[in-house]
Formats: structure tokens, sequence, C-alpha cells
């Protein structure tokens, strides 16, 4: 066993020593002349066939034009940069480097233009997008940003609907995103950072923030954490929410929010949080949330403060009965009948008599088959996404009650707890863990067993918080100027008095 933990240690340093190798990348320049360059790109390319380069000659000067397939506009090239290079005609000057700079200086209009000289900077701006000018005797190369991909137009989010809100969502490309936060917040101190992670994928991300309302050491406690990660790619906005978190592998909460939307991104910023953006993906992450915000959407704060704070009080109960009505079901009807109606409890004894199962084990299969459906429904393409809908009306709702294998109060809470869980779908993946483990305490240990678990839960989010800042503030530590926007919501003069900071939150460490 020791040799094994020596072998295992020993293969997770030379990683590590590896890992840091391939980071530190050597500064490698270009050189002057052409085939060298175009023969080191093809090089590092591995020869691959979508790295384009298009040759030809303005007098005696050999000139390369470098691009990635399918990354750039074909159109805009040759508008802006072909085009304008062979009807200028003859450049009479002799020195590479000089005509270079006139043809920079005096025929190339474009406005985005990066002059580079190494090749780490080549492979980024390449693909990237740009299209690179190559003149032989020349080591330096020049940039432009005529970016032509195709993306996914700007739609509604599918995961967060709203009534009375904008129907724009996020998408794919990083610079439209950020685009359409900048539309919404007008303002000089709206700063955004950039970054690039992973190794070999070298994924953008913007850092979003306004000055002055963010804290400056949270954005450098995050700075510090984001250049601390260590992975080769960053494909989807979940890769980055484990590193940004605290005992990340411990709690069922995320202290990392999501949003899919630029308004409701834009109210978080406001508020004094960091937003990440991160190119490839729609979904930007919101640092750090609070428990109390999985209870909040935009509609809230579009209604009037009655109905609003009518709707938080069902997400808080349906939170609960999501949570803790199948453990309670299983362990009152097990271990403490005579706290239930004798009509109700007569008639789970006469369903449970009738069932070849106990219901503890018939109250676990059922939420088992539903998360089995919920995948099921989630991955099929979405002509059949109806059919998981019948057959599951069909096998769990008439068959299998009537058959006798499943009692009809227990498909009630099933049915209740499922409905209940799709209220806050932020929190449903510890829904659906918590909810499971509830039922076995429920079963075999009782009522108050739950509630010991229960209490350890809520241990657990009150102990819980994300670079300082508590998580379940201001519940806990309370706070009453942040209680006007928990369990009710105030009216927009009261709610504008005054910008709650992250800072000014009790308990926060920022």
């Amino acid at each position: 066993m020791i040799g094994f933990l020596k072998k295992l240690i020993d293969v997770n340093q030379k990683s590590e020593a590896e890992n840091s190798e391939e980071e530190i990348e050597k500064y490698e320049p270009l050189e002057p002349s052409l085939e060298n360059k175009i023969f080191n790109l093809r090089k590092k390319f591995n020869q691959s066939s979508d790295l384009v380069v298009q040759k030809f000659k303005i007098d005696d000067t050999e000139v390369a034009i470098v691009n990635m397939d399918g990354l750039i506009d074909k159109k805009s090239l040759a508008i802006s940069v072909i085009n304008p290079i062979r009807r200028y005609g003859s450049i009479k000057i002799k020195d590479a480097v000089k005509k270079y700079q006139f043809i920079k200086n005096n025929i190339l209009s474009y406005a985005d233009q990066v002059e580079i000289s190494d090749y780490k900077n080549f492979v980024a701006f390449v693909t990237s997008g740009s299209a690179m000018l190559l003149i032989d005797g020349c080591s330096k190369v020049l940039a432009i940003g005529i970016q032509g991909y195709n993306f996914r137009g700007i739609a509604e989010p599918v995961n967060e609907v709203m009534q009375h809100e904008s129907k724009e969502g996020f998408t794919e490309p990083l610079r439209i995103n950020a685009t359409m936060i900048r539309r919404r917040i007008r303002n000089t101190r709206l700063k955004f950072e950039s970054m690039s992670i992973g190794s070999i994928t070298k994924t953008d991300l913007y850092l979003c923030y306004l000055v002055g309302s963010c804290s400056e050491n949270l954005v450098k406690k995050i700075k510090e954490r984001l250049k601390k990660i260590n992975i080769e790619g960053i494909i989807a906005a979940g890769y980055l929410s484990e590193f940004l978190e605290e005992n990340q592998n411990i709690s069922l909460f995320s202290s990392v929010g999501t949003s899919e939307r630029p308004d409701t991104v834009c109210a978080k910023i406001l508020e004094g949080k960091v937003a990440i953006l991160i190119d490839g993906t729609p979904t930007v992450l919101l640092v750090p949330y609070l428990f109390t915000e999985f209870f909040q959407t935009l509609d809230d704060y579009t209604t009037k403060p009655y109905f609003a704070s009518l709707n938080r009080w069902l997400k808080y109960l349906a939170f609960f009965i999501a949570t803790l009505l199948p453990g309670i079901y299983v362990a009152t009807c097990t271990f403490n009948p005579e706290l239930l109606p004798n009509q109700l409890i007569n008639k789970i004894a006469i369903s449970t008599a009738t069932t070849p199962f106990s219901l503890v084990f018939e109250t676990f299969i059922i939420h088992l088959v539903y998360e089995i459906m919920r995948e099921a429904g989630l991955r099929l393409p979405k002509p059949l996404g109806h059919a998981i809908s019948i057959v599951g009306g069909l096998v769990i709702g008439q068959t299998a009650v009537s058959s006798g294998l499943i009692g009809g109060p227990t498909l009630f809470v099933v049915a209740l707890t499922a409905l209940s869980s799709y209220v806050i779908p932020n929190l449903y993946e510890p829904i659906a863990v918590l909810k499971l483990v509830f039922i076995l305490v429920g079963g075999f240990l009782g009522t108050w067993a739950i509630m010991i678990l229960f209490s350890v839960v809520l241990v657990d989010i009150c102990s819980k918080e994300n670079f300082g800042v508590p998580y379940a503030s201001p519940i806990s530590p309370f706070g009453w100027f942040g209680m006007r926007d928990v369990f009710i919501r105030s009216g927009w003069k009261t709610l504008s008095k005054k910008q709650t900071k992250l800072e000014n939150l009790p308990g926060s460490k920022i």
C-alpha cells in the first residue's frame, strides 16, 4: 500500500512538472524570411489543412496572407486587404521593413490592426480569426481583425423564461455578450478585464464589474484563483465554477451563480458582483452568489411588491416540500402513524397492504424511476420528448397503481415533490440528492433523524462562504437592511434609497 501511494505521488509530481513546463512558453521571434515563417507555422500547426496561406507579389517582394479557414470574413479580406494592395500598383520602396510600414500606414485603412513579432502572439491572433500579413524580409507581421465565423443568433434563453423582461439572451461569441452588457450599463465605471485560461484551448474570458460598487479585494481574489487554474481547456462554464468555489467537494450547494440573461447579469453587477464571461458558452458566472438569490428572479422586481413577496414564500415552501416531504412521509407512516388523521392513515395502510414492497423501497424506487424519465426527456430529440410523458403517465400513473405495484398516496407525494423541485430550477441538483437521502434516513431512522440531518444541512449553508462573503447572508449573520429583499420584496422607493455592497453585508470579510 505504501509503495502504491509513493508511485501515485511521483506520477502527480511528474504531471505537475510537465504542466509547468508547458505553461512556460519560450519567446520565439519571427524570422525575416517569408519561407521560414511559413515553414515554421505549418510545423507548429502539424500541417493542418485549415491553415490557409495565400501568396502574391508586390513588385519583386513576396507577400503572404495567412488565416484559418472558416474564421474570417472572406469578403472583408478581399475588400479591405487584398484589393487595396493590388489597386495601389507599384510601391517603389526596396527595403522590406519600410515597404511594410508604408502598406500599414498608407494602403490598409482597416482600423483593427495589431503589429506582432513573435510566434506565440501569431498563433493567438490567427486562431482568433485575424488575417496575418507577412512580407518577405520583414520580421514584423500585421494582424488584421476580420473575424467572420458563423454563430447562433441572439434569442430568448430557454432555461430562464421571464414574463415582463427582455427577450435577449447571451450567445456564444464573447464580444457580442460583452456588447449586450455595455449597451445596458452606459457608464465609464463598467470595466472588462480579459484573461486566457487553458494550456491547450487558450480560452478567452472577461471579468466584468462596476468600479466603485465592486470591492477591489474581491476582484483581486478572483484573479488570483483564476491564475492558479491548471487545466488543458475550458469548454463550458461548469469547468470554471468548481475552481471558484471553496470546499466544492463537500457542500452540495454552489456559491457560484449562473445566468444566460444580460438583464439579470447587469442587475448582479450593479449589486457589486463580478460577472465572468467565457468565450464559446452563453452561460455567465456570477461571483459570489448568495443562497437567498436562488429564490429571486427578475420578474419579482417588475411586479407589485405584495405579489413578489407571495412568490418568494411559494418558492421557499416549494424548497422545503421538494427536500423534506418524501422523507417525512416515509418516516411518519413507518414510525409515527399516530400523527396523521385516522382517515388518511387508513387509506395509506390499505394502499400499502396491497403493494408488494415496503413504503421506503416503494418511495425510493419511484423517485429513481422519475429521475430516469427526466434524464431521458432531456437527452432525447424533441420529436420523441412527448413519448416520454405518455409512457410515464401510462406506466407510472395508471398501470403501476392499478396493478398494485405502487400506492396512490405514494404517487401523489412523488408528483408533488417533482413539481416543487422545478419551482427553483437552479437548486434542482442538491434537491435531487437530498430527497433521496432523506427517504433512506426517514425510512430507517425516523423523524428525529430527519430533523438532525436537516440541521446539518442548515449548518452547512450558514457556515459556507466564498471570497469572504457569508453564503447565507443576510439571514446568517442577520442584517435588518438586507432582509428587505429576502422573504419579502420591498417597493422600489425603499430599494433605491441605498445600494447594498457586498462588503457592507454582515460578516463580510472582503
